[in-house]
């Protein structure tokens, strides 16, 4: 059992920057691809960014390439998602996810086996 609680959401203008952390449970952090996600309205969660179970490997959602980075301590059993230049449309709950196969770039959530309670963003134009 893998237990995810995310920290580090706020309220800010846009244009802002925030970093969210997301402290995993267990000894096995390595052995998880880990990915971020946020809602949309009306619809599934959107995927916003993956790292691999080693941390060598990124992806992200166009709409936040070249903005949000995503990367992961080991030793801390952490990932984290420096998000900057933020949009009101990034305002949104976010959550991290753990997937056990760790290689692999999933996008969908359904793929992804534990979950956190989220932390809410929130960009004012």
């Amino acid at each position: 059992q893998v237990q995810l609680v995310e920290s580090g959401g706020g309220f800010l203008q846009a244009g802002g920057s925030l970093r969210l952390s997301c402290a995993s449970s267990g000894r096995t952090f390595i052995s998880y691809a880990m990915a971020w996600f946020r809602p949309l309205p009306g619809k599934d969660r959107e995927f916003v960014a993956w790292v691999s179970g080693s941390g060598g490997r990124t992806a992200y959602a166009d709409s936040v390439k070249g903005r949000f980075t995503i990367s992961r301590d080991g030793a801390k059993n952490t990932v984290y998602l420096q998000m900057n230049s933020l949009k009101p449309e990034d305002t949104g709950n976010y959550y991290c996810a753990a997937s056990r196969i760790n290689s692999y770039e999933f996008r969908n959530e359904g793929e992804y086996d534990y979950w956190g309670q989220g932390t809410q963003v929130t960009v004012s134009s």
